[in-house]
Formats: C-alpha cells, structure tokens, sequence
C-alpha cells in the first residue's frame, strides 16, 4: 500500500483539475495548466515453449504549474510528481520511478526581458530505493523520504524573451541537502558529514528552462540546472538536466518520454555488492503510452 502513496496522489490531483471548469478568460493574468498520464504494461506466460518471465509495471506523472505577469511582476510555480512500480518474474515489487518536486520564483522587471528575481525549489523521493543483488538475494538502501532532499534559495536575474524561454543567473545562492535516514546519515551518504542531517553550501547558480509545443500536439520540455559551490572546489559544477516530451494521439491517449541527466561531485557509485565508488554521471529515462489528461 505505502508504494501506491504516490500514484493515488497523482490520480486525486488529476480529478480534481478536471473537475474544475475551464477559465474562458484569455485576458487573465495567471495561466495555469499541466499534464498527467497513467501508463500500465503486462505480460503473462503460460506453457510458453521460447520461455519468459510474468511482468507487469505502472507508471504515473503529474506536471502542473502557475504563472503569473502584469507589466512588473511575474511568479512562476510548478509542480512535478513521478511514481512507478515494476515486478517480474518471482522477484518483489521495485520502484522504477520516484520524483518529487516544486518551484517558486518571483521577478520584479528591470528592462524589457529581464527581471530582478528571486526563487526557491525543492526535491525529493516519496520511498526507499534499493540496489539490488539478485545473485545473492540482497539489497542495499541508497535513498528514502528526504533522504536525500536538495533546497535550493536564490537571488539573481531572471531572462524571460518570451512565454517559452527563461534563464535565471544567480550569483547568491544557498543550496541545502538533507538526509533524515539515520543508516545514511551514519555512512555519510550524498556528500552529508557521517551522523549529520543537512549539509550547506553556497555558491552560483544558473537554471535554464524551456517549454514548448514543437510539432502539432509534440510538446518539449527542458531544465538544466547548474550550480557550483564557491567554498569547496568551484570546478566541480553540479549538473542536473531533465527532458520530457509529451506526444497526445488523441484527447485520452498519449506517450511520453522523460530523461534525467545528474552530476554531483558529493554523490558516490554504489555497485550490487554495496561498495562505493568515485562520482559518476547519473542516468534515467523513462518511456511510457497510456491515459493521459491534458489541461
């Protein structure tokens, strides 16, 4: 049950934004909207001669936001939710998704396409994820709720050419990184001192995002945040870059696509066995076809 937290958040916030009525006034200064999908997959084997293992997988995804402008101020909110389960074969129910995540950011303008900015976002995962063994039928933990959590606080200016395109260079900028797992706390896991709960650090920042529809109902999506400590090896630039493309076939089916890139120099490889190595570059896609609400 406690898996499938996640994909009923999901689906309760899907009902509720549908059963909103929908706002006629193009004149209105907030612009709301989002996409949410649904995906499921299964294969089952019966007396099958080439062999193969029963599967099944469910996926969910919520992307929402909040836009505000008048000719001085903009405030931009969003919020991104993933979740999915795997099982195959006699292997337990794994998570294949986990992501929880929100933004604020508030810009005052200072000339035609760039505001005086400030912003705050923060991510985490809803469960545990393991590394698993299967050889020798063991798992080791790398993650939990706010195991790790990242915060990140700051100010700076904003570009903003347009409705699809914005840039926030920050040059103040506080980034905190939480771990409230005491088994990780205590093996100093995600760049957090051993037997500590949050880690600090201040440096620069610079967070790039672009959204828009690039075919007839193909919509792109794209976030690079970048972020170096100016205290500890400046060189080291955090990496974290995500690409959804959402593809509609109809008012109820669709596809997406999703992909993460991550680079941290505080976050160590941990291999089947649970033995840790140097950083590595990070990386997750996830395809999936279903239900999908477009609002």
């Amino acid at each position: 049950m406690k898996r499938l937290i996640p994909l009923i958040l999901i689906l309760f916030f899907t009902q509720t934004l549908l059963a909103q009525e929908e706002k006629g006034d193009t004149a209105s200064l907030w612009k709301t909207g989002g996409v949410t999908s649904i995906n499921f997959s299964q294969v089952s084997f019966k007396n099958w001669a080439s062999g193969g293992e029963n599967s099944f997988s469910l996926n969910g995804m919520l992307n929402l936001h909040a836009n505000y402008k008048n000719e001085r101020f903009s405030w931009d909110n969003s919020l991104n939710i993933g979740y999915g389960v795997i099982k195959q074969g006699q292997r337990g129910v794994r998570k294949s998704d986990d992501k929880f995540e929100v933004s604020s950011k508030f810009g005052y303008k200072s000339s035609s396409d760039w505001y005086y900015s400030g912003s705050f976002s923060f991510r985490t995962q809803f469960d545990k994820g393991f590394k698993y063994n299967d050889e020798k039928g063991t798992k080791t933990q790398l993650s939990g709720f706010m195991a790790p959590a990242y915060m990140f606080l700051s100010l700076g200016m904003d570009y903003k050419p347009s409705d699809h395109f914005t840039m926030l260079i920050s040059p103040v900028t506080g980034k905190s990184t939480f771990m409230l797992d005491d088994s990780l706390s205590a093996k100093g896991a995600f760049g957090v001192s051993p037997g500590k709960k949050i880690r600090n650090e201040f440096g620069g920042y610079i967070k790039i995002a672009f959204n828009q529809e690039i075919w007839d109902n193909v919509t792109l999506e794209s976030k690079l945040d970048l972020f170096s400590n100016y205290i500890e090896e400046p060189q080291n630039i955090d990496i974290n870059w995500e690409v959804l493309i959402t593809m509609k076939v109809n008012e109820y089916l669709s596809a997406n696509f999703s992909s993460q890139l991550i680079y941290d120099d505080n976050i160590k490889y941990v291999d089947k066995s649970g033995e840790e190595h140097g950083p590595r570059i990070q990386f997750k896609e996830v395809f999936g076809a279903g239900l999908s609400f477009k609002f």
